[in-house]
């Protein structure tokens, strides 16, 4: 059931409705604050609007360096398991001789 949750992000309120669990939504807040602030203070002079383009090409990188190790995880296991199972189907049938 989606619900209302009050989250602050650089010193601005904002009401966030879902229905995601309030401690992960808060959790995701901080880490948006805390980039936001990361990139505010490695920059100067930037408005709020572009230090959120910034942050947001940030995180969406993050995100599609995480989703590729991902990716190339579940390759490696499909490889790892297609062998073991080659390695399975040999012991069968080199056990039914």
């Amino acid at each position: 059931m989606e619900k209302l949750i009050r989250v602050r992000i650089l010193d601005h309120e904002y009401l966030i409705k879902s229905d995601v669990d309030e401690v992960e939504i808060q959790e995701i807040a901080r880490y948006v604050d805390n980039k936001l602030r990361e990139i505010k203070s490695e920059t100067n002079g930037l408005s709020e609007k572009n230090i959120a383009i910034l942050a947001a090409f940030e995180i969406a990188n993050e995100y599609f360096q995480v989703r590729k190790k991902g990716v190339d995880v579940v390759k490696n296991i499909q490889k790892r398991a297609a062998l073991l199972n080659h390695q399975i189907d040999s012991i069968v049938v080199d056990g039914d001789k």
